[in-house]
C-alpha cells in the first residue's frame, strides 16, 4: 500500500466513537461469533505471537474493524492495545495491508473512506459533484447508494456504505463500489481544484487510492 495517502490524511482514518453517522443511515451491531482472541492479543503485544497467529490476529482486526463505532468496551480496550502496540493507526492500517485477503481490503478501502470523510465537506468538492450530478443524477455502479441529494454528507455517505458492506462480509461489494465512487470523482476532482486549488492534492490522492485497490482486485 503507497504511504503517501496514509500521510496525507492521517489521523482522519476512523472515526471516532463519539460521532454520528451520517443522516439517514444506522449504525452495524457487531456479530456475536466476531471478537479478539486475548491470547493473540496479549502475544502480539508481547511480542512472542509467531506468523500463524499474526495472520488470525489480523483477520479478527479486520472483521470488527467495520463495527468500531459499536464495539464492547472489552474488545475497544484490546483494539488500544494493538494500535499503541504498533505505534498508531497509520501504522495499524500498514500492518493489516501486510496481510492478504480481508486485511489487506479493509486496510486500502480504510484509506478511501478516510478521503472520502476528508473530502466531503469542502464547498469546491460539493459544488463540482453538484455539477457533475445535473447530467449524471446516478453515475454507474451508485444507484442505491448514492443519495439523491449532493450536499456536505454525500461522500461521507458513500464511504458509510463501503464500510458497511464489509460489516455484511460483502467484501467484493464494497470493493465494487468503491471503484464507482472512484470513477465518479475521477471526472469531479479536476472541476474540484479549478474552484480551489487548495483540494487540488484531492485527484492524486484518490488515483492512488486507485491503483492500491487496483492492485487487490487482481491479487497483485
Amino acid at each position: 500500500m503507497r504511504d503517501q495517502p496514509l500521510r496525507k490524511i492521517g489521523a482522519r482514518l476512523f472515526r471516532t466513537r463519539r460521532e454520528d453517522p451520517p443522516k439517514g443511515t444506522q449504525r452495524q451491531s457487531m456479530p456475536a461469533h466476531y471478537g479478539l482472541d486475548r491470547t493473540l492479543v496479549d502475544a502480539f503485544v508481547g511480542g512472542t505471537l509467531d506468523p500463524r497467529g499474526e495472520q488470525a490476529l489480523a483477520q479478527q482486526v479486520a472483521l470488527i474493524a467495520p463495527f468500531h463505532w459499536t464495539l464492547p468496551t472489552a474488545i475497544v480496550e484490546d483494539m488500544t492495545r494493538i494500535i499503541d502496540h504498533l505505534g498508531g493507526q497509520h501504522e495499524l492500517l500498514a500492518w493489516l495491508d501486510r496481510h492478504p485477503g480481508r486485511p489487506r481490503l479493509l486496510a486500502r478501502l480504510s484509506v478511501l473512506i478516510g478521503l472520502l470523510d476528508r473530502f466531503s465537506a469542502e464547498p469546491a468538492v460539493v459544488t463540482a459533484l453538484g455539477e457533475f450530478r445535473a447530467d449524471t443524477p446516478f453515475p454507474a455502479g451508485l444507484k442505491g447508494y448514492l443519495v439523491p441529494a449532493t450536499d456536505a454528507e454525500t461522500l461521507a455517505s458513500l464511504a458509510f456504505e463501503i464500510e458497511s458492506l464489509l460489516g455484511e462480509d460483502r467484501g467484493d461489494d464494497a470493493l465494487a463500489l468503491a471503484m464507482a465512487t472512484l470513477d465518479m470523482l475521477k471526472d469531479v476532482a479536476p472541476r474540484a481544484a479549478e474552484i480551489d486549488p487548495e483540494v487540488g492534492e484531492m485527484g492524486e490522492l484518490l488515483e492512488h487510492s486507485r491503483q492500491d485497490l487496483v492492485e487487490v482486485s487482481t491479487g497483485a
